[in-house]
């Protein structure tokens, strides 16, 4: 499952101008995700994912999941693994 800042990048790499064929660099995403989310804001990003979906679904599912994976990706060093290791139990 996605965090709620991996969900909000994908959102803003998918309505981005972006592409897919462009074969971006990992600044590159982080880039357009910026921009994006300055320009149109969070939620101008879901009404762009909303109609995207209503109306080219076929193509829509595609993007998100480069999305994601880019964001995944892009993003993978912005926290520290620490944060989602599992809790170091102590055996009594």
């Amino acid at each position: 499952m996605e965090s709620t800042f991996q969900a909000v990048r994908a959102e803003a790499l998918f309505a981005s101008t972006l592409q897919m064929s462009q074969g971006p660099l990992a600044a590159d995403v982080r880039d357009a995700v910026t921009s994006t989310l300055r320009g149109i804001g969070v939620q101008g990003c879901v009404a762009c994912v909303a109609t995207e979906f209503g109306d080219h679904p076929e193509c829509a599912t595609t993007r998100m999941g480069w999305a994601l994976r880019m964001i995944k990706d892009a993003y993978a060093n912005s926290c520290t693994p620490e944060v989602f290791a599992e809790p170091n139990v102590a055996l009594a």
